[in-house]
């Protein structure tokens, strides 16, 4: 049972009875059935009316005794003290929310445990001549229930010390329409010192709440006082009774009393005056400096500045603009070491395409002087003819001419063959240019036409209907072409020579992609190689390096484009590359 003091909703009491519930569900093992109860003679002390509640009580737990007792303020507390042995004599109690002078500590049983709190007034006296130097007159607000009339004298007694400084004036024998009269009219330099209002001296109750708010709205001078709950509804501030602390430490005598630990073996020191708290706009209206303020003290409801309003958002862009700083130079580093690195990678690609280039040249070596030998041959005989034609009485000028048109067109033939040659071994760095693909690998073909006749394979190449342009080194990409050409001759070596063909087709793959495809009529790739056929020294000749088709790559990767290799579902390999189109075609 919580048994209240003044009632479930009279304030500050009010706060420690929710705040102890709410402790108690949290901490607590097992459900708990909490019942409220509240005394109806605290504010007019008479005992008289309190029989008819004992005898209320005794005949509602006759039959179900309560398993704790917690009491609320210190008119509940002297309740169950006096009346124990006729109702709770053998119930635990945990006496709580009460000043430790109000605890009648003699008349404690085994069955009881205290948490008590210390209230100073001096220090709460020197709080507001701290904060308000100039202060002259301290007006204290206070009812007339003998609980109030207790701290009136308690109050006059323990401010003494600061009478030579200041003028305390006590409210308590004024009702609660003349308080509020008297705090309108307060002269400068005064402060008031807000005890409590239940009963005024007209015998009017109060909430404390409610009254509480009229003085706030009607004071000429800032308020003071230690009742957690008002700072922040219009206390200007100092140290002040944590509810939470005193709910905690009731929680925790409760649930070891509940778990069958002794409550007089519980020993709780009295709960001093929590760190000091001030309302910022209760400082701001009276014109209060925090540096006036008790070390350590916290301000609540401080407006912001704009710097520590937006603190974080403050922190973060600085944070980011020195992240995205740092970023930027990094990243500028590493794209001059990137640049370098892809100029010395492209010259070294460019030595070993040329490398690779030459090589395949010196394999091709025998078909090439076989391409020169005839255009040659042809020259050196129409030379002889022309010659003798010449030195002839009556020289035929009709065939002379033929002769000089057979000598252009193999000479031009020669010449073509030497181009090619050339343009294949020539070292150039990388040049990206447009160029017509169509024309580009139909040139390889022609090329390499002579070597495949020599090897008993059949070329063709199926150009595509449209001209194709892509941007790129016309030199490096016919390399490309040539060495899947080279490697196709060389694969179809052992097949019988009706079985050798490679047919090379271009086409437009889509609107931005042009694809060029070599197939052979050999054996096909394992499938386990698949993946490997481009690797750096992979290969499947015997006097192989393994750098061909790993310098296709590089070459396409360079020009934006992929390359691949499949196997034919009717026979042989498929090698396909891509290159993007310029933009003219693409649009």
């Amino acid at each position: 049972m919580l048994l209240h003091s003044f009632g479930r909703e009279v304030r500050p009491w009010s706060d420690y009875a929710q705040s102890i519930r709410s402790e108690l569900q949290r901490h607590s093992p097992w459900p708990l059935d909490i019942v409220d109860h509240s005394l109806i003679s605290a504010r007019s002390g008479d005992d008289e009316s309190e029989r008819p509640f004992v005898e209320y009580l005794r005949a509602l737990f006759a039959e179900h005794p309560l398993d704790l007792i917690v009491s609320v303020g210190a008119p509940a507390a002297g309740f169950v003290q006096r009346y124990r042995p006729q109702l709770f004599a053998t119930t635990p109690m945990v006496f709580t929310a009460v000043e430790q002078r109000r605890i009648q500590y003699a008349n404690l049983t085994a069955n009881d445990a205290v948490v008590p709190i210390r209230i100073d007034f001096l220090a709460l006296m020197t709080n507001i001549l701290r904060v308000l130097p100039e202060t002259q007159n301290v007006a204290v607000v206070v009812g007339a229930a003998p609980i109030e009339q207790f701290w009136r004298e308690e109050i006059r007694k323990e401010v003494a010390p600061l009478a030579d400084r200041v003028k305390f004036t006590f409210y308590n024998e004024l009702s609660f329409e003349d308080i509020l009269q008297r705090a309108a009219a307060l002269p400068p330099h005064s402060a008031i010192f807000w005890e409590g209002m239940i009963v005024d001296a007209a015998g009017a109750v109060y909430d404390g709440e409610g009254a509480f708010k009229r003085l706030h709205a009607v004071a000429k001078a800032p308020i003071f006082g230690y009742y957690e709950p008002n700072i922040g509804e219009g206390f200007v501030g100092g140290p002040y009774t944590a509810v939470l602390d005193t709910s905690r430490q009731t929680a925790s005598a409760a649930v070891r009393i509940l778990s069958g630990e002794k409550a007089d073996a519980i020993r709780i020191a009295p709960i001093e005056f929590a760190q000091p708290r001030f309302d910022w706009r209760e400082m701001r209206r009276w014109g209060i400096s925090e540096s006036q303020l008790p070390p350590g003290s916290m301000i609540d409801f401080r407006d912001p500045t704009a710097w520590e309003q937006h603190l974080p958002l403050i922190a973060s862009a600085a944070i980011v603009i020195l992240l995205q700083a740092g970023l930027i130079g990094v990243l500028f580093h590493e794209h001059r070491r990137r640049r370098n690195a892809e100029v010395e990678t492209r010259q070294r690609m460019a030595e070993l395409a040329h490398i690779n280039r030459c090589a395949t040249a010196g394999e091709m070596s025998a078909s090439i002087a076989h391409e020169l030998k005839q255009p040659l041959t042809a020259i050196h005989s129409n030379a002889e003819a022309l010659e003798l034609m010449l030195n002839s009485a009556a020289p035929d000028l009709h065939e002379i001419r033929d002769i000089a048109a057979d000598i252009r067109k193999d000479d031009k033939r020669a010449s073509e063959v030497l181009r090619r040659l050339r343009g294949l071994v020539k070292r150039s760095a990388f040049e990206p240019k447009d160029i017509e693909l169509n024309e580009t690998v139909g040139e390889v073909f022609a090329f390499v036409a002579v070597l495949a006749n020599a090897r008993g394979v059949v070329l063709r190449c199926v150009a595509a209907p449209q001209p194709l342009r892509v941007r790129g080194d016309r030199i490096q990409l016919q390399q490309v072409v040539l060495n899947l050409i080279v490697n196709g001759i060389d694969v179809l070596a052992d097949r019988p020579r009706a079985q050798r063909s490679i047919t090379g087709r271009v086409r437009r793959k889509d609107s931005a992609l042009a694809e060029v495809s070599i197939l052979d009529s050999g054996p096909g790739i394992p499938a386990n190689r698949l993946g490997q056929v481009f690797e750096p020294f992979f290969t499947t000749k015997h006097q192989g390096m393994g750098m061909g088709l790993s310098i296709a790559r590089t070459i396409i990767q360079a020009h934006g484009g992929d390359i691949w290799a499949e196997n034919r579902i009717d026979g042989g390999a498929v090698f396909r590359l891509t290159l993007p189109l310029s933009v003219s075609i693409q649009s």
